[in-house]
């Protein structure tokens, strides 16, 4: 079911020229520890003025816009959430064009899924994301990436992103948070 739907993804966004990777619990089956996952989230790395062409893949996918009209949703929230009639799972794209989220698309690994190479978020950028989230199921998903990919994580890359966020409000112990995670499966 999954497997489908995430190959034809990433071909048509591939085809579309979107910029994009997988985050969320879809990533976490490829990094971390498995655990049961409802949805897709992708990260497209574009901002809201891109809309029209987000549009335009859904429709080739066949994909439901939950948003009627979609407009208004994206610009306040930034997502575009979606529904594959065929097998009821939910697809929210994320709309991200910071320098962070430029790079980490940049950075995507290909994972064959099904016919396609897939892109998916590395494992550290996948901490970085649960790790900013910081509900608890994200910092247990944390948890299994290191538990998994322990000592093969790039330790340095985390720690810089990690003092850039920190200085963001709400977000002032996210190093340190980082580092006593790190220290319960040190990286390289």
């Amino acid at each position: 079911m999954f497997e489908q739907l995430l190959s034809r993804l990433g071909r048509a966004l591939d085809e579309a020229g979107l910029p994009y990777m997988l985050i969320g619990g879809q990533a976490v089956l490829l990094h971390g520890e498995p655990r049961a996952t409802v949805d897709i989230d992708v990260t497209v790395g574009v901002d809201a003025g891109e809309l029209p062409r987000l549009l335009d893949v859904t429709r080739a996918l066949r994909l439901s816009v939950l948003p009627d009209p979609p407009e208004p949703f994206v610009a306040q929230t930034n997502v575009l959430p979606a529904r594959d009639a065929a097998t009821g799972i939910r697809v929210d794209f994320i709309f991200s064009f910071t320098p962070y989220e430029q790079q980490a698309i940049a950075r995507a690994v290909r994972q064959r899924v099904g016919d396609y190479p897939v892109r998916f978020a590395t494992a550290e950028d996948l901490i970085l994301h649960k790790l900013f989230a910081g509900r608890a199921r994200d910092l247990e998903d944390v948890r299994g990436v290191l538990a998994r990919q322990g000592a093969t994580v790039d330790g340095g890359y985390l720690r810089q992103w990690a003092r850039e966020f920190s200085v963001l409000e709400g977000k002032r112990d996210l190093a340190g948070q980082l580092d006593r995670l790190l220290a319960e499966f040190p990286p390289q």
